[in-house]
């Protein structure tokens, strides 16, 4: 009682984390303009600038500066437009389409059975747990034959609903398992040797999509009519968006790596600010210079 109590809870110091950073990368993207020094973003975020250096260094693999160049609003831009690159045309002769978690990981995608879709699950056991990340709490639920849900949360008990009402019909059990273990190491960009299988609820369009949306390497960007293109079905692009945002497996369906045509970011069910987060640190993974584009 009479106890100063914090302003937000955090499930862990990693949720803390990426909440600090996500503020940093909102308040980069609304002032990148201005090219914020490390005292302005620390002072924004209530960090300490040695300590906000540590953490985001810790955390991104390069310093604040050096992301800050990453996460402009006008990066996806430059890339298409300015230096005029289609990256997603020629990943295949840049040596990247190898490099990519996704392929290493052989992640497949196997649809729900007419039975299953038309029942809502029905007859299906899913297990779902809670786990802190890289990009903030997750939910990640799973069947007896793959990952069919993986969802970033502000709010655990609307993303449990979501789930429920995704599967209305199925069998839910709070359990972890070691499919989630491997989900996990993904998003935190650790190895692992384990196939991860996908087993989710889509018409046969939707999984037409997101299986040309496994064939975008980590570190690139496509567009929606490029899927499109890749979904063999070239004039359906707002069809393609719709399938693109009905996305249940977040990161491992990497709809996160697709923008709008004319370069700007466009939406992303999990948040703009988070999407633009995934797409600045996988790039810096790949990137010395945003710039030259020069491979490390």
């Amino acid at each position: 009682m009479g106890q100063n109590r914090p302003l937000y809870k955090f499930d862990s110091m990693k949720d803390f984390h990426y909440s600090t950073i996500e503020k940093a990368i909102r308040y980069i993207r609304t002032h990148f303009k201005d090219q914020p020094s490390l005292e302005d973003i620390a002072q924004h975020v209530h960090v300490s600038p040695s300590h906000f250096q540590k953490l985001f260094t810790d955390w991104a693999g390069v310093s604040p500066k050096s992301f800050l160049s990453h996460v402009s609003v006008n990066y996806a831009k430059y890339l298409l437009r300015e230096r005029q690159l289609s990256l997603f045309e020629t990943a295949h002769e840049t040596g990247l389409s190898g490099t990519g978690r996704l392929h290493d990981l052989f992640v497949t995608i196997e649809g729900m059975t007419p039975g299953e879709f038309k029942n809502n699950g029905q007859h299906l056991n899913i297990y779902y747990d809670a786990y802190p990340s890289l990009f903030g709490n997750v939910l990640i639920a799973s069947t007896d034959k793959g990952i069919c849900f993986v969802h970033f949360y502000e709010n655990k008990q609307k993303a449990i609903e979501n789930l429920r009402n995704e599967f209305p019909e199925a069998t839910f059990k709070n359990e972890k398992k070691p499919s989630h273990d491997d989900v996990i190491k993904v998003i935190e960009g650790l190895p692992t040797k384990n196939k991860i299988n996908l087993h989710v609820k889509g018409s046969p369009f939707r999984l037409k999509v997101w299986n040309a949306l496994l064939s975008v390497p980590e570190g690139q960007l496509t567009t929606y009519k490029h899927i499109a293109v890749q979904a063999q079905s070239p004039d359906a692009s707002r069809a393609v968006g719709s399938a693109i945002g009905a996305n249940p497996v977040a990161y491992l369906i990497p709809c996160h790596r697709v923008i709008r045509n004319d370069g700007g970011l466009g939406g992303y069910m999990w948040g703009p600010d988070r999407k633009c987060v995934m797409i600045a640190h996988e790039k810096s993974k790949y990137y010395e210079n945003p710039v030259t584009g020069i491979l490390p």
